[in-house]
């Protein structure tokens, strides 16, 4: 049965990050994060939820310069910070209360699925990984995402993220840009699936959640390559890969799972957010499975915790 969530705070570099912790029942321990931009109640609330009334301990933590935790400028996310701050959540997370530093997962969607090969492979004492729509090779969606986008928006979004790592170098303030939008419009992703972002994650429910995030930070995501690491990943690694994902896609995940030696492979129909929409149960189970196998003690398995309804 879960308790209720208390809100917590670490240090990375020299900022505080700021986590919701479910104090779990049996021990283990699962570290998630949001995608790129998207903090940690859209991002995290449905799957922490019933993580933790399956007896999982969780924390789940903004990026600095984002949602609640501290950093300046904000909205500007580069991605060696956001490694760094899954280096001191894992930290932190050995420390809490009646968390096994040995039975630690780290859970990870979209950009964040994709930091998750990097974070496994420099820490092969982790328990688990799963790395869920994970981007795992920019330079392979950005051009396939241009498909959805027209030119002349392609073009002004460009300029923008210049524009924007140039006037980083001299200090003014960040230039935002959508993560998603129609076709025409200056946005991150204009690709179909990625307008199903506001059911997935409900934005009804967050109306604080600033769906902007600086140009040059965004910019730099179409060159990162998070999946060519993981035939480094030493620790079991669980890659749930959507069939018709046009955001991340599904090509580079599904290669970067065959790659690592402890890897497992679920394939769901489906966009991008499927597995927060029509995919959700058979996401989740097959993520609780896994981290039972993963985390828990065969007596353990034989006695799971309460699962909540969807």
């Amino acid at each position: 049965m879960s308790v209720e969530r208390q809100k917590v705070r670490f240090v990375s570099g020299d900022e505080e990050c700021v986590a919701w912790h479910y104090p779990g029942a049996n021990g283990a321990c699962v570290i998630m994060a949001g995608g790129f931009g998207v903090p940690k109640e859209p991002g995290t609330d449905r799957f922490a939820k019933r993580f933790n009334e399956a007896g999982f301990a969780v924390l789940a933590f903004d990026y600095r310069r984002m949602g609640e935790s501290g950093g300046q400028p904000r909205q500007v996310l580069p991605v060696t910070d956001q490694l760094a701050d899954w280096q001191a959540a894992i930290g932190f997370a050995r420390t809490l209360p009646g968390v096994n530093p040995a039975s630690i997962a780290v859970w990870g969607f979209s950009a964040s699925g994709g930091h998750i090969f990097k974070v496994a492979a420099r820490n092969p004492d982790l328990a688990a990984a799963i790395a869920q729509a994970p981007l795992a090779d920019g330079l392979a969606a950005a051009p396939s995402a241009s498909r959805y986008q027209k030119p002349l928006a392609a073009l002004r979004f460009t300029a923008r993220g210049l524009l924007d790592t140039l006037g980083g170098v001299v200090g003014r303030r960040p230039l935002l840009v959508p993560l998603c939008g129609e076709p025409g419009t200056v946005a991150f992703l204009t690709t179909p699936d990625s307008l199903d972002s506001d059911r997935a994650l409900r934005r009804d429910k967050y109306p604080d959640w600033q769906q902007e995030v600086a140009a040059r930070s965004l910019l730099r995501l179409a060159f990162y390559r998070p999946g060519r690491v993981a035939s480094r990943v030493r620790c079991p690694l669980l890659v749930v890969a959507c069939d018709q994902d046009q955001s991340a896609l599904p090509g580079p995940a599904v290669r970067a799972a065959r790659q690592a030696p402890r890897a497992e492979l679920v394939r769901l129909p489906g966009g991008h957010y499927a597995p927060f929409l029509e995919a959700h149960e058979q996401a989740f189970d097959s993520e609780l499975s896994f981290l039972r196998r993963h985390l828990l003690s065969e007596s353990q398995v034989d006695r799971p915790g309460k699962e909540s309804a969807a």
